[in-house]
């Protein structure tokens, strides 16, 4: 079960369930498009891994399954000017 994570990793922009800009990588890094795209170049700085769009959990399972609460903001490389 994916973690839904709220966050983006390095810039921190809010993530909500229904982003369609979320992006992560196998380890479920979590990160924005622009930051994934613009910053890593579709790779994860954690893993090396790939940042894919991240599925959209139907709403109606969101009770059931919900969304990790806790936030994650990792000092990358390229993130020291973001939020």
């Amino acid at each position: 079960m994916l973690a839904l994570r709220p966050n983006c990793e390095c810039c921190d922009k809010d993530l909500p369930p229904a982003a369609a800009d979320a992006r992560i990588c196998t380890f479920e890094c979590t990160f924005c498009a622009d930051c994934a795209d613009s910053r890593f170049g579709g790779v994860c700085p954690n893993c090396g891994g790939g940042l894919v769009a991240r599925p959209i959990r139907p709403a109606a399972l969101l009770a059931k399954y919900p969304a990790q609460p806790e936030r994650v903001l990792k000092p990358h490389a390229g993130c020291a000017s973001a939020a």
